[in-house]
């Protein structure tokens, strides 16, 4: 299943899970996170996410359950509304502030959660402030219970506060680490935006070499993400970037498409 996912065979994955899914919460949840996860990558696939999600709703047993579904139903109105055709804000910070309702301070799902709240203040809101509160506790979260690619995604977000902020050397140490994680991980379909964000806090010939690099992993994996891929253009090294997407899916010269 990780092999699969790991490379952007999302849709096999989820076909795996199928059967088990019609009947077993832990699966509908599994399958339905694929699916998001998709929607992350490909900008599309969103009606299949959402069915899965609500079959994942409808399965779901006892409060850990409960939230777990509804952080995964806020995290795809959040890529819904950075990604998708309408803002869905509300719905976000809705699901969002109900899984937070339902889960003790010290439960699994706290890391995750506290992850993907950084994301709407950031993405949404627009409130760095609270985007690094939530991402430190994300960070520390995951580090105390060695979830190693939620490390990798705050390791990348801090470190893009920090570049925000001027503080070059932060963020170059943290994008290396996003980089150093995903590699060590095999998460090859996240390889090439940590790739990416390396290269805005590295000298010249390095950036246009880490750039390269990120657009044949794109190229290689289909032209996934398409956000990145709209960054590089998935053209030679040397070449002009295009934006990325910002909320509701417009394209402008302010966005570095650090979406996840």
């Amino acid at each position: 299943m990780w092999r699969l996912r790991s490379r952007g065979c999302w849709q096999e994955a989820a076909e795996l899970l199928r059967p088990a899914a019609e009947h077993d919460p832990t699966a509908a949840l599994a399958r339905a996170e694929l699916l998001i996860e998709q929607c992350l990558f490909t900008a599309a696939h969103w009606a299949q996410a959402e069915q899965a999600l609500r079959l994942a709703e409808a399965l779901a047993e006892g409060t850990e359950q409960r939230a777990a579904a509804a952080c995964a139903r806020g995290f795809l109105a959040y890529l819904a509304s950075v990604l998708g055709p309408r803002d869905r804000l509300d719905e976000a910070q809705a699901a969002l502030g109900r899984t937070s309702a339902l889960l003790p301070p010290d439960a699994p799902g706290r890391p995750l959660l506290d992850f993907r709240r950084g994301l709407v203040a950031e993405n949404l809101l627009r409130d760095r402030s609270a985007a690094w509160i939530a991402y430190r506790r994300a960070h520390e979260g995951a580090g105390e219970r060695g979830d190693e690619l939620l490390r990798s995604y705050t390791w990348r977000h801090l470190a893009a506060l920090a570049l925000s902020r001027g503080d070059r050397v932060n963020a170059r140490e943290g994008f290396d680490a996003s980089l150093r994680l995903r590699e060590q991980l095999g998460f090859t379909v996240g390889v090439a935006p940590a790739l990416a964000a390396l290269a805005e806090v590295s000298e010249p010939a390095e950036a246009t070499r880490l750039r390269a690099e990120a657009a044949r992993l794109v190229h290689a994996l289909g032209g996934v993400p398409v956000w990145l891929a709209r960054q590089l253009s998935a053209t030679p090294p040397g070449t002009a970037r295009a934006p990325g997407p910002r909320p509701g899916g417009r394209i402008t010269s302010e966005t570095r498409g650090i979406i996840s």
